[in-house]
């Protein structure tokens, strides 16, 4: 039995790149000997297994044969036989198809480390062809290292754009595509990631309403935000959203099975960003507040810090910006209790509590 590092722990090693997850390969060995030996199994279509004591994973040598359409489609043959270069074979690029021996020697048998001195990504083998998720993972990966180089091959690109068929794409869960489309907003460029996804016509088969919508100031925008490294994930699907008008906003959040609070956000951005740059220079009172309110902005202030984060990076403009932000420091000190106290109840109460927060709003706006 013998184990070796594989994938991207050793790709970044070489490359002097930071990495923090390490994948293990057993080759030689049967999934009882490992249970023996006290890992425990984890995978399910192939043997997967925890180190007994640091619960990283170890998966033994694997061959991949393709059965059906789609990410699913593969039956998988494992065993004491399959070698350490059948199991690279079937990887998805050279740059990810080098391990790494327990006495430090490098096996690189389908030359990843001069791909990685070239800067290309390039597919191992044509099976490259026979999994569409890997049509986004490269294009996750163009994400990552593009500010180092790296581009996509050209017998690998000519690969992807021959694989973005709506038979093969739409065979892909949204899960494990929502999976790529995250990790590559925290990527360093992810302008890259949806520039290869237009290139090879992945997002127009699959989201044309949004490949069209993704202009050149919006990408320039993604990348700003990630290399500022403030905005969280929900804040740059927004954006890369926040040119879709609110219904294609809706149903493209729905493909996705974004979560509930990039839905939320990249929602509010479709709607309400149009209102607030029609606002322009001259906000009123009444506009402002219908603003806040769909912001939800007393309960949960965290949504109005996201959106002007959203805002800020479509170039809104920064008056106004800080205008709804101490707008809600303002209105927040307005206390229905001191309404109540004066004997101000049911409806007259909140048309007490709305005049107030207008007049409020008016002095705030004429202050500035």
């Amino acid at each position: 039995m013998d184990i070796y590092l594989v994938g991207g722990a050793v790709r970044d090693e070489l490359l002097g790149y930071p990495f923090h997850e390490r994948d293990w390969l057993v080759v030689g060995a049967t999934p009882e000997t490992l249970l023996k030996q006290g890992y425990e199994q984890v995978g399910k279509d192939f043997p997967v297994f925890l180190h007994p004591e640091t619960k990283e994973e170890y998966a033994l040598a694997r061959r991949e044969r393709k059965t059906a359409v789609g990410y699913h489609g593969f039956q998988c043959e494992f065993g004491p036989e399959v070698s350490l270069e059948d199991d690279l074979l079937r990887r998805d690029l050279t740059i990810n198809a080098i391990a790494k021996s327990a006495a430090g020697d490098i096996i690189d048998p389908y030359n990843g480390r001069k791909d990685i001195e070239r800067r290309l990504l390039r597919h191992v083998s044509p099976a490259f062809k026979e999994d569409p998720l890997r049509i986004f993972r490269v294009a996750r990966f163009t994400a990552r290292y593009a500010h180092l180089g790296f581009t996509i091959a050209d017998e690998t690109r000519a690969l992807m754009r021959e694989m973005s068929t709506p038979q093969e794409l739409q065979a892909l869960s949204p899960e494990r595509i929502l999976v790529e489309i995250n990790k590559a907003l925290s990527e360093r460029t992810p302008s890259a990631f949806f520039n290869a996804l237009l290139d090879c016509q992945a997002l127009p088969t699959l989201y044309p309403q949004w490949a069209s919508s993704l202009d050149r100031d919006l990408l320039d925008a993604l990348d700003t935000s990630a290399n500022a490294s403030l905005q969280g994930p929900e804040v740059r699907f927004a954006l890369s959203c926040s040119k879709l008008d609110t219904t294609a906003c809706t149903q493209l959040c729905k493909q996705l099975h974004a979560s509930k609070a990039a839905s939320q956000l990249a929602q509010l951005g479709a709607s309400l960003l149009p209102l607030s740059t029609a606002l322009g220079s001259q906000p009123s009172a009444e506009c402002v507040l219908a603003i806040l309110e769909k912001l939800d902005y007393l309960r949960r202030p965290q949504i109005l810090m996201e959106f002007c984060q959203l805002a800020d990076l479509r170039g809104e403009n920064g008056d106004y910006l800080n205008l709804l932000t101490q707008a809600a420091e303002r209105l927040a000190k307005i206390n229905a209790q001191d309404f109540i106290a004066k004997g101000i109840t049911g409806a007259a109460l909140g048309n007490a509590l709305r005049n107030a927060r207008l007049d409020q709003l008016q002095q705030l706006i004429n202050e500035a």
